[in-house]
């Protein structure tokens, strides 16, 4: 079985939070009086929650493992999955987090051999991340396990909070699943969010090259990718729930996917995240 584009995505949803102060005048001091106003003390910070998270439950129409088609789904979208998962992060000393997670295949594509007939794959990672001043940096020990057997891999991820917030993913497989070889798949991304209303917009953009082989094919440029979500809050739940959907339009190159049916196609997805 072959693996997916970003779990993580993670993921396919997102949350906007606004803030906003309140400023009001001051009365002029009468001509020739000094006054000084008393001093309005600042309110503290809130202290930083220290656990927080993100629970989804996405239902795609590909499986998508870093530009790979993993149940060969081509350009159609009737045998869609269901992804849920788990990411909870632990504040550390200072700008450094603690990171765990999971994520989770669930279909009838095939006859499982790691639980129940629907459980497909279950992943699992651990990490840190370290933030300076607008970049961070994070590692993720991952064990994908799946077929009867885990792929284990190491990813480096260097992002910044700036214009179209860049980042550069190296992912590193250390350890195949059966006759899979050792490999690196780079993943360069920026992506712009935006405002709608109560909607929340964001489009990304992913360009990645692999190592020979790392796919059953050669090396050199593997994909790209071109997405468009939308998130709407709903209010009307308790929690800070959110219903999140986009579309993903792949190139993907021939020769480096051998088993990927078609080397243009389009995926979809839909779900709710709770973010706490």
């Amino acid at each position: 079985m072959k693996r997916r584009l970003t779990r993580i995505v993670p993921s396919l949803g997102t949350a906007v939070i606004l803030s906003a102060s309140a400023y009001g005048q001051e009365a002029t001091p009468a001509e020739g009086r000094e006054s000084t106003p008393p001093e309005k003390p600042e309110a503290p910070a809130a202290p930083a929650a220290p656990v927080s998270g993100t629970f989804s439950l996405d239902v795609n129409t590909h499986f998508i493992s870093y530009g790979q088609d993993v149940w060969s789904a081509g350009t159609r979208w009737d045998n869609p999955t269901f992804n849920p998962s788990l990411e909870l992060t632990i504040a550390g000393p200072k700008d450094l987090k603690f990171i765990v997670g999971t994520w989770w295949d669930m279909n009838d594509n095939a006859v499982t051999s790691i639980g129940d007939k629907k459980i497909q794959e279950v992943d699992v990672w651990a990490g840190a991340s370290y933030t300076i001043d607008k970049v961070t940096v994070k590692a993720l020990y991952q064990e994908w396990m799946y077929a009867g057997d885990s792929e284990r891999i190491v990813d480096l991820i260097v992002s910044a909070g700036v214009f179209l917030n860049p980042s550069l993913t190296i992912h590193s497989r250390i350890d195949g699943n059966g006759t899979q070889g050792r490999g690196v798949v780079a993943v360069l991304g920026i992506s712009h969010t935006l405002p709608a209303g109560p909607v929340s917009l964001s489009f990304p953009l992913n360009v990645a090259f692999a190592s020979g082989n790392y796919f059953g094919g050669t090396g050199g440029y593997a994909f790209t990718s071109v997405g468009a979500n939308a998130s709407l809050p709903l209010k009307f739940l308790p929690g800070s729930w959110s219903l999140n959907a986009g579309v993903t339009g792949y190139h993907t190159r021939e020769e480096v996917y051998p088993t990927n049916p078609d080397e243009f196609f389009a995926t979809g997805k839909i779900g709710l995240t709770l973010t706490f």
